[in-house]
């Protein structure tokens, strides 16, 4: 498990990337949520649907991308993962991660998860399964306000 004020994990290492890859560097100097997720995971559908909300509703103030991580034979498949990610209205970055390089690289072990990171970069909140979404929101909005009245990168 991260450590909170670990600085975010680099973004190295998926199989693909849809809708624009974007690495670390480019992240830090605005709030993040980073959701992994799996096709073969009813529960994350539910939180697919939260993310779009909270892409749309914070847009300009919080970076969002989401991770696919498989979990069971069929889950590698990158059509499937691009239907999903298309009917559900995934239009931000979404990687594909078979070899398990980002799910290491954030020591992730479920689906659904959330990680926030503070414009920093810096670990401040880890949320797994698909209750809880009002706290998930308070941690974003927290991120955000801290951005806001700082304005700047320390």
């Amino acid at each position: 498990m991260m450590k909170l004020r670990e600085l975010m994990p680099s973004l190295d290492g998926a199989t693909l990337v849809l809708n624009g890859n974007v690495t670390r560097e480019q992240l830090i100097g605005k709030p993040t949520l980073i959701h992994f997720w799996a096709v073969s995971c009813h529960l994350c559908k539910d939180g697919m649907k939260q993310v779009n909300v909270f892409r749309e509703r914070y847009k300009g103030e919080l970076h969002v991308v989401s991770v696919h991580m498989p979990r069971r034979d069929g889950d590698e498949n990158v059509e499937v993962v691009q239907q999903l990610a298309e009917q559900y209205g995934m239009t931000h970055p979404l990687f594909i991660d078979n070899d398990h390089r980002l799910k290491e690289a954030f020591d992730n072990r479920c689906v659904p998860t959330y990680y926030i990171f503070d414009a920093n970069g810096h670990f401040r909140h880890y949320q797994a399964g698909s209750g809880g979404m009002n706290m998930l929101e308070k941690r974003i909005i927290r991120v955000i306000d801290e951005y806001r009245t700082r304005g700047d990168i320390e």
